[in-house]
């Protein structure tokens, strides 16, 4: 199945592994994310390697391997969805999100219960996910 992962699931598997790894690493799910997730991790390293514990090495490593594992879409490629996307969306954070799962025709993987408010994009939380493995 694939998923667009927003940056909280994103960042709670890299943090933390347990269920959000499982659902991460498992064989019945391929994830894309919008580019930017990624510079985001960038910016954050620091706040993530004192949450998850590891070395800069350890993190380093991680990053690449989420780099093999979730592809990641250019934000240009989202434009004829963005407007869509920006009138169903519960919060302008989420845009990027919603507009890349209309453009894939696919659900969003995320812990945020606002984003369930709406029905046009269907969102899975972790424990739903889970519930699929």
């Amino acid at each position: 199945m694939l998923l667009v992962v927003d940056a909280n699931a994103l960042f709670a598997a890299s943090i933390k592994g347990g269920p959000s790894g499982e659902i991460l690493f498992s064989e019945k799910f391929e994830f894309v994310t919008p580019e930017f997730i990624f510079k985001e991790f960038e910016k954050h390293k620091d706040e993530l390697i004192g949450k998850s514990h590891c070395s800069s090495k350890e993190f380093d490593i991680l990053f690449s391997v989420l780099l093999e594992c979730v592809k990641s879409v250019p934000l240009e490629e989202l434009r004829d969805f963005r407007a869509h996307a920006e009138s169903v969306s519960p919060d302008p954070k989420d845009v990027p999100y919603f507009a890349l799962a209309m453009k894939l025709d696919c659900p969003v993987w995320s812990n945020d219960k606002k984003l369930k408010e709406q029905s046009w994009v269907k969102v899975f939380s972790t424990e739903e996910l889970l519930g699929l493995i």
